[in-house]
């Protein structure tokens, strides 16, 4: 009775779930856990009331000075990678940052998913009006776990020190919760006593702990007292009681799940299916405690998204044999027939390569499978259909000039196509609007007046988020705003990203 209960739950929860991330998918602010309290509780009841005085001097006031720095300018990567200098953020103000950074839209192509991490992940120096709250750090924290950038987005929390500030803290806690490493955060919760943790992270940090009857204490008292929700306490309830009945009726699904949600009905039997949560829930099922094929599935949704290595996709594709057909498995075998392929010669990776690409194009991972095999694919000698759906590979790679310089085009597309990989398209003839667009743009194109004045006046980052608005306006059928984002990127030194850009836009077609 339990497992049928539960599948009509699930089943309720999948409907809503799966249409709001196709529509709008929730925002990482809107699925963190409440973890931490705004303030530590008082000490006693006491404590909490409002001051008395007993005349009606007025008190003294003490000054302190607050000398707190932001953590705007904490990043992963300096001015020497990434190019673009610490001025980056300096001459523009915190609000219109973050504004930018959280309308920056993140379902487009890989390219542009590649400028927003490196936005996120830049370090430089603060907006001109920075807050010691650090809201343009948040902002670039929310959006890498927007994308499901997990670990970059801890690591930044790390750099800039998690446990001091109760904002950096929560989204820590909940990184360490979908990553498996919530022991540290925990550990961190129970030596600072400046963290003040809401009930739920409480308990479940004791009991993670081992202090079980502490847990138990904390969650009865709680409940004596009037200060947990029937929700929080038939949750809990269930987390902490380890001998119940099997047979119990699940707990209905919650409609609003984080991280600590998550792993609580994990904890007590009644896992929530991730693909129906924001991306970063993905991760969880990477786990080895995780079946094959979810992990398969999380990888693939991930990877299309950067937001772990090409790597871990193909490793789980070829970790065993598939067990079924359709779906992931059909996957998973085309892949691992295209690997022997590259083995057997020639004739078999003719055969093998238009189905294993096929079935990437299915799950739009087309570019973490040319970051793959690409460079293996080069050294095959194809000829015909094969050897012109190697070459469109190898454009997708991070080895595009290099491709474009070893196979000269017999046909307009492909001139355009090697044109743009070289960034030369002198003399080439354009036959649609996207490719008039962006033969444009690489032939000399003016950038756009708003986004001159923005690089003029410093305020560079301001510039390169509103590039990528443009380019996903033209992505949706906007030539002057295409030309107009990749002319920026040029403009600015972005050279790499606004030809890999480019070519991703003539060789997948697709919006975003």
């Amino acid at each position: 009775m339990r497992a049928l209960a539960r599948l009509v739950a699930l089943a309720a929860l999948a409907g809503p779930a799966a249409a709001q991330e196709a529509d709008a998918p929730l925002s990482a602010i809107d699925w963190l856990s409440r973890s931490v309290e705004t303030a530590p509780p008082a000490a006693n009841p006491a404590a909490a009331e409002p001051p008395v005085s007993g005349d009606a001097t007025s008190p003294e006031i003490t000054v302190t000075p607050l000398d707190q720095p932001t953590a705007d300018p904490v990043g992963l990567l300096p001015p020497s990678v990434t190019g673009l200098p610490a001025s980056l953020w300096s001459r523009s103000s915190e609000a219109a940052l973050t504004e930018l950074v959280r309308g920056e839209r993140i379902e487009t192509l890989p390219a542009m998913q590649d400028l927003i991490s490196m936005l996120m992940l830049a370090e430089a120096d603060p907006p001109m009006d920075a807050g010691p709250g650090g809201a343009l750090f948040l902002a670039r924290v929310d959006k890498l776990l927007d994308l499901g950038a997990l670990e970059p987005a801890a690591a930044l929390l790390e750099a800039a020190g998690p446990v001091d500030d109760p904002e950096r803290f929560r989204r820590w806690f909940d990184v360490s919760l979908l990553l498996g490493t919530e022991d540290a955060a925990c550990a961190a919760m129970r030596d600072r006593p400046t963290i003040a943790p809401t009930l739920p992270a409480r308990v479940f940090c004791l009991a993670r702990q081992g202090d079980w009857n502490a847990a138990a204490l904390t969650l009865n008292t709680a409940i004596a007292l009037g200060d947990v929700t029937p929700e929080e306490e038939a949750l809990l309830t269930r987390f902490l009681d380890v001998t119940l009945d099997e047979t119990a009726f699940p707990l209905p699904v919650p409609e609003r799940v984080t991280p600590l949600m998550f792993r609580l009905y994990e904890a007590i039997g009644e896992a929530l299916p991730t693909a129906d949560l924001p991306r970063a829930f993905a991760h969880a099922d990477l786990r080895e405690i995780t079946a094959w094929r979810l992990q398969i599935e999380a990888a693939e949704r991930l990877a299309r998204n950067g937001a772990v290595s090409q790597n871990v996709l193909f490793d789980l594709y070829t970790r065993q044999s598939p067990g079924a057909s359709g779906g992931v498995w059909d996957r998973a075998a085309a892949i691992q027939r295209f690997e022997a392929a590259l083995q057997d010669g020639p004739a078999a990776v003719a055969e093998a390569l238009p189905e294993a690409w096929a079935a990437m194009e299915a799950i739009r991972a087309e570019v973490p499978f040319a970051q793959e095999y690409a460079a293996a694919l080069a050294g095959v000698p194809l000829t015909g259909e094969a050897a012109a759906l190697a070459h469109r590979i190898a454009l997708l790679s991070p080895d595009y000039e290099a491709a474009a310089l070893a196979r000269p085009a017999d046909d307009g597309t492909g001139r355009l196509l090697n044109g743009v990989a070289r960034g030369d398209v002198a003399g080439l003839s354009p036959s649609g609007p996207a490719e008039t667009a962006i033969v444009a743009a690489f032939a000399g194109a003016e950038v756009p007046q708003s986004a001159a004045e923005l690089i003029e006046a410093g305020r560079l980052g301001e510039a390169l988020l509103r590039a990528g608005t443009q380019f996903n306006q033209g992505l949706a059928g906007d030539t002057t705003a295409l030309t107009g984002a990749l002319a920026t990127l040029r403009a600015v030194g972005l050279e790499d990203l606004a030809r890999r850009a480019a070519l991703q836009v003539l060789i997948l077609d697709r919006a975003p």
